[in-house]
C-alpha cells in the first residue's frame, strides 16, 4: 500500500428526486448485485408510504431515522501484550452515517413483512420514533463503549 499521499474522497452523485447525496449513499448500500434501479425503486416507494402513514415530509422522517441510529462511539479490538482490548474510539459522521444506514437496511431485512418497501418504511418509521432494531444496535454499540471506557487510554 502507498504511504504517499492518500486517494481522493469519491462521491457520488446526488439522486434524481430529493437531490441529496445522504440518499443517493443509501440507495447504493440498499442495491443488491448492481441493480440500481431496483433499489431506487424501492427506496422512492418507501418514502411515499412514509408520507402516506404520517403525513409529513418523508425526508424529514428518514433524516430523523438517520440521527437516531448514527453511533458516536464504537470500539475497535487493539492488540497489547498478548490480550486484546475493546477500545472505544469515536466515530466519524461519514462512517457513522455509513454504519446507521447498514444497520437499518439489515433491520429492515430481518423482519417480517411482504416486501422489501413495507419492512423498510416500518424500519425507517420505528427509527425515527427512537425504537426499532437500528437504534437498539446503536444503543448496544454505545454500551459496549461505555464498558470498556478504562481501555481509552490504549486509543491511536
Amino acid at each position: 500500500m502507498s504511504r504517499r499521499n492518500k486517494p481522493p474522497k469519491r462521491i457520488p452523485a446526488p439522486d434524481a428526486v430529493y437531490n441529496s447525496v445522504d440518499i443517493a449513499k443509501f440507495i447504493n448500500r440498499l442495491m443488491r448485485r448492481g441493480k440500481k434501479s431496483i433499489a431506487e425503486r424501492i427506496f422512492y416507494d418507501t418514502m411515499k408510504v412514509i408520507q402516506e402513514k404520517t403525513g409529513q415530509d418523508p425526508i424529514e422522517v428518514y433524516n430523523k431515522a438517520m440521527t437516531n441510529t448514527t453511533p458516536l462511539l464504537e470500539v475497535k479490538a487493539r492488540r497489547i501484550g498478548g490480550s486484546t482490548y475493546q477500545v472505544p474510539v469515536e466515530v466519524k459522521p461519514d462512517r457513522g452515517r455509513g454504519l446507521g444506514a447498514i444497520w437499518m437496511i439489515d433491520a429492515a431485512k430481518k423482519r417480517h413483512g411482504k416486501s422489501m418497501v413495507e419492512k423498510l418504511s416500518a424500519e425507517i418509521l420505528d427509527a425515527s420514533n427512537g425504537n426499532g432494531a437500528a437504534c437498539k444496535k446503536r444503543e448496544d454499540t454505545h454500551k459496549m463503549a461505555e464498558a470498556n471506557k478504562a481501555f481509552a487510554h490504549y486509543r491511536y
